[in-house]
């Protein structure tokens, strides 16, 4: 086998692979040259070519999303690693394993006006949970430190930064490992945390007649059956479930919004919740968050293993277990309450169905019908990505069959990467992959498509609107020149050309009779990846919306 003769290399390739790093996504170039050549040549090492970083980190985000394991990205040195930062924020606040190496200039060579060198160590201090920074010399300080970090990465489930510098020569390579390096074992890595005695919050519970629980991002099949059916028959319990917490059952809510923006402060009183339980990642619905802001609940409990957020300023207790080990202890414990919490909340949510479908019957070619119309057409068992800000909260409205698995990155809400994220998702998960974008969502990141992973059964669909249509939503939008080009970006530029160059089959859309024909062909093509743009109109869709809530009432 061919190894790197530079000896820190050599280490960093034994401990990830002792580890049980396999999947390496790896930018090209020269200061990285020996862990490029050292991961390449090892047949227990998969190895992927990205050139642009920002795409790299986040195609390697989705890997991770769906492996639930470390995935190593490899950059060279100066601005590369940079442009790993924003996947890097995105997997710290989704609690997804990403392993940073980056190759690094000599400490000597730094800020003294040597090409392609910056300030590399803790560049990224603030949003990672381990910064190994090692010494040119193989060690076993810099062993250490190599375990460590990816023993976090791990543990703790979130992003870890490796620094290695290397000197010049750097593409000489040995058939034999000079250097035995020291490996950790994971012994008590994951220690089981005894669950606390539960009985004083279980007397809450059993006291109380309206309990709020509020599911965000959860992974697929994550929360056991009987949790699920214990919170459905309680009929002081109402659940509220996200698009992307992929936590279905008949009697829970999966449209926060289409019940509580009709409300007025009466109707709010009287649905706040004693008790507020969450577990899962971060909540969409702005809505949700200012009511449970303004009308707080005695008592919010999260559940979590790792880390709790107090999203709405009133965190009282945070379970350091997962939510099927806290249920599990708890549930036995509570007891039957009288309440017609569950009976009144659902009346509502068979009243606001029965609106929805009359207005979508008679709503225009717009965002909001082409969103219910492309939802309702995914394929069963498939997996759907979708990027931040007006697609997510589209998604947010129309209820999703519950075989599809949903993800959207939602750690940092950021449209830079939904591409390239869902790309390594659909290349790790090889399910039917369905991606659900506005236009400008993918023209940001539309060099996710200089991409050689793309799976051929993967499928874009851009809602092209001309601009960011979210401002037109959000309150303060006013018609004028600044709005149009400083918030809206407007735009008249289509996937065509893109499609073409990344050789993608390209189909498009303007109008009911269309969409419906270009659906069918869409899923049909199977032997390449293909993109279907939908033209909406770019005015009239925060009307349609705008009025879709009124008609709730």
């Amino acid at each position: 086998m061919i190894y790197p003769k530079i000896p820190l290399a050599q280490s960093i390739l034994q401990i990830c692979q002792a580890k049980g790093i396999t999947d390496i996504v790896i930018s090209p170039g020269s200061r990285n040259a020996p862990l490029t050549i050292g991961f390449a040549n090892n047949p227990n090492f998969k190895c992927y070519s990205i050139a642009d970083e920002r795409c790299a980190a986040f195609f390697a985000l989705g890997i991770a999303q769906q492996i639930k394991r470390p995935v190593a990205v490899v950059c060279t040195s100066g601005s590369a690693l940079l442009n790993y930062y924003p996947a890097i924020a995105e997997a710290f606040y989704s609690q997804i394993p990403l392993i940073v190496i980056s190759a690094d200039r000599p400490q000597s060579k730094i800020d003294i006006g040597d090409g392609q060198t910056i300030r590399q160590e803790n560049v990224f201090a603030n949003h990672s949970l381990y910064n190994a920074n090692l010494t040119e010399e193989a060690s076993k300080e810099n062993d250490h430190k190599i375990n460590e970090a990816i023993d976090a990465a791990f543990h703790k489930k979130g992003p870890v930064h490796i620094n290695a510098p290397f000197e010049e020569p750097l593409y000489e390579t040995v058939t034999e490992l000079s250097v035995d390096a020291m490996v950790h074992h994971f012994a008590a890595l994951n220690p089981i945390t005894p669950l606390e005695d539960l009985t004083a919050f279980a007397d809450i519970w059993n006291k109380s007649t309206k309990k709020l629980v509020l599911l965000g991002v959860n992974n697929p099949n994550a929360i056991s059956n009987a949790t699920i059916e214990a919170l459905a028959k309680d009929e002081s319990v109402v659940v509220m479930t996200e698009t992307t917490s992929n936590l279905y059952h008949p009697d829970f809510i999966s449209n926060i919004d289409t019940i509580i923006t009709p409300f007025d402060n009466g109707d709010f009183e009287d649905f706040c919740p004693e008790i507020l339980v969450t577990f899962g990642g971060m909540i969409v619905s702005k809505r949700i968050k200012a009511f449970l802001r303004k009308h707080k609940p005695k008592q919010h409990w999260h559940i979590d293993s790792l880390r709790a957020y107090d999203t709405f300023g009133i965190l009282t207790k945070h379970f350091e277990v997962s939510p099927n080990t806290f249920f599990e202890g708890f549930l036995p414990l509570t007891v039957t309450v009288k309440s017609d919490y569950f009976e009144k909340t659902n009346r509502i949510k068979e009243i606001r169905k029965e609106k929805q479908q009359v207005y979508l019957a008679k709503t225009p070619f717009s965002d909001f019908a082409v969103f219910d119309t492309v939802i309702k057409s995914l394929p069963k068992n498939s997996q759907l990505q979708i990027s931040n800000s007006a697609a997510i909260r589209y998604a947010q409205l129309i209820n999703i069959d519950s075989s599809i698995e949903v993800y959207c990155n939602r750690g940092t809400s950021g449209i830079d990467g939904s591409t390239s994220t869902a790309i390594g998702a659909a290349l790790a998960s090889k399910k039917q992959t369905v991606f659900i974008t506005g236009d400008v969502s993918f023209l940001y990141d539309s060099n996710a498509l200089w991409n050689n992973y793309i799976p051929n059964n993967f499928k874009i669909i851009i809602i092209n609107n001309g601009g960011g249509g979210i401002f037109r939503i959000l309150p303060g939008h006013e018609e004028s020149a600044v709005f149009n080009t400083f918030f809206e970006t407007s735009h008249s530029l289509t996937a065509e050309h893109l499609a073409k160059m990344y050789g993608l089959d390209y189909f498009t859309a303007t109008d009911v009779p269309s969409l419906e024909g270009s659906l069918k062909q869409f899923y049909a093509q199977n032997s390449k990846a293909v993109i279907l743009e939908i033209f909406t109109p770019t005015v009239e869709n925060d009307a349609v919306l705008k009025q879709f809530f009124k008609e709730l009432s």
